[in-house]
């Protein structure tokens, strides 16, 4: 099959690409809002509909929230599954945007042409960029090139209650040979990507608790247990002079880089400098012995994320609290175990108490880091193909969060993903004005397209 002839239909066809991208958008399915039921419903409909113009079979499935859109088409080649979401974020405030956020439109800009709108990076726009390079190939040979089952689900924004049970549920149906997910970016807005790894998480939430009452300072001061400076003592000593993490265990299942990840990470040339320096920081704070590109994506870190204590109000009032608060949050990489990073930092935090100290804890179910083996073939065809059609070439990347569905594949489908997305930096997604480059989608078009041919053949 030629793939030149579907490339050429793509740049043909971009302008009623877009029509259907405004029409996709308009829908205005924010999954948080109840109000917005009806329409997150009419945004499922409407993906069923345009798959079916394709010639899939598709259809909605209810779920006990908003429902799924799971379609199937091609009868040869590898099986892959595609993965997307529909649902928006909500739009508040309002007043911020500077156009109506469901009446989409084109403008331009001075680093080029925009599509403006509310679910036009996150994922509208990127979940079209897969399906107008379907409707391309099938346009052209009229056929796919290889077996494809959809998956768009309708609550990504509101935490995906219902996409577990639906996955297991449907385990037989969904399962393929690999996943694609277009809900990520391109490197420094200028690289295409393919993430390869996301760190998971841990989150704890623990009090001490000292005397049996707030006290007087000048009354129990010095003769009395403050639990803030037990609990100050208690953080500070999760990190040592070099940056690593203290917890006896904690590097458990932590692997090295590759040779050919770490050259690939080196050649994106990350200015590390800058990106502290937009948020008014200057030096890195990770481990001192590693480069800012892997404390981000393939090391482990510990945050806390909130400490409160006594008395915070304006002026003063000298008590000596009866308790101390803490929130911190563990980012996970490769095989850590997160029920045995609880246990450890559990068990750290009572041998570092003091006597007359007590400590309680409210953890949240923790989630391992997930790494993809690029050993699967499937992966350098892919990055190939992303190459041909950019101007830099395609680098394995990391993700410093966490994208949930990615994990969910790898656990109860037994597939890995690839995580290919075309957002950039400055897309300003879950804000006020959000856009898609008019680059992005139309070379993310071709980008699936040569991305389909590789993994075809």
């Amino acid at each position: 099959m030629s793939l030149d002839q579907v490339l050429a239909r793509i740049d043909g066809e971009l302008e009623p690409a877009l029509k259907r991208l405004a029409t996709f958008l308009k829908i205005p399915s924010i999954s948080t809002d109840p109000a917005y039921k009806a329409d997150c419903d009419r945004a499922a409909d409407w993906l069923v509909e345009d798959l079916k113009s394709l010639g899939v079979t598709a259809s909605k499935r209810p779920t006990p929230g908003h429902p799924m859109v799971v379609g199937h088409a091609g009868e040869t080649g590898p099986q892959l599954l595609f993965y997307g979401h529909y649902d928006v974020q909500p739009v508040d405030p309002l007043e911020l945007w500077d156009r109506d956020p469901f009446d989409p439109a084109v403008e331009d800009r001075p680093k080029g042409r925009v599509i403006r709108a509310r679910g036009a990076s996150d994922d509208k726009g990127q979940l079209m960029t897969f399906v107008e390079a379907c409707r391309a190939w099938i346009a052209v040979h009229g056929a796919l090139p290889c077996r494809i089952t959809f998956l768009f689900e309708g609550e990504e924004e509101s935490g995906s209650p219902s996409l577990v049970p639906f996955l297991r549920a449907h385990a037989d149906e969904l399962r393929a040979d690999i996943a694609l997910i277009c809900d990520t970016g391109l490197f420094d807005s200028a690289v295409p990507a393919i993430t390869t790894s996301l760190r998971g998480l841990v989150s704890e939430e623990f009090t001490i608790r000292g005397p049996s009452r707030d006290l007087h300072s000048g009354m129990y001061g010095g003769i009395a247990i403050n639990p803030i400076r037990v609990m100050a003592r208690i953080v500070a000593g999760l990190h040592d002079a070099q940056g690593r993490i203290t917890l006896p265990g904690f590097y458990d299942g932590v692997a090295e880089l590759s040779d050919e990840i770490r050259a690939q990470w080196q050649g994106l040339h990350f200015d590390h400098e800058k990106y502290l320096a937009d948020v008014g920081l200057t030096v890195p704070a990770g481990e001192m012995d590693r480069t800012p590109l892997e404390m981000i994506w393939s090391r482990p870190s510990c945050d806390v994320n909130g400490i409160w204590g006594g008395y915070t109000g304006d002026g003063f009032k000298t008590v000596l609290p009866a308790e101390a608060h803490c929130k911190l949050s563990f980012r996970l990489v490769g095989k850590q175990d997160p029920q045995a990073i609880h246990e450890a930092f559990v068990k750290y935090v009572k041998d570092m108490l003091p006597p007359d100290c007590t400590a309680t804890f409210h953890s949240e179910k923790g989630a391992p880091g997930v790494q993809m083996s690029t050993d699967d073939p499937a992966f350098e065809k892919a990055r190939q193909a992303l190459s041909d059609e950019w101007p830099r070439p395609a680098a394995y990347v990391g993700c410093g969060g966490s994208i949930p569905i990615a994990g969910h594949f790898k656990d109860i489908l037994g597939m890995d993903a690839m995580l290919i997305g075309f957002g950039k930096d400055d897309d300003r997604i879950h804000s006020p004005n959000e856009k898609y480059d008019l680059e992005s989608f139309h070379k993310g078009i071709r980008s699936w397209a040569r991305i389909l041919d590789a993994l075809s053949r």
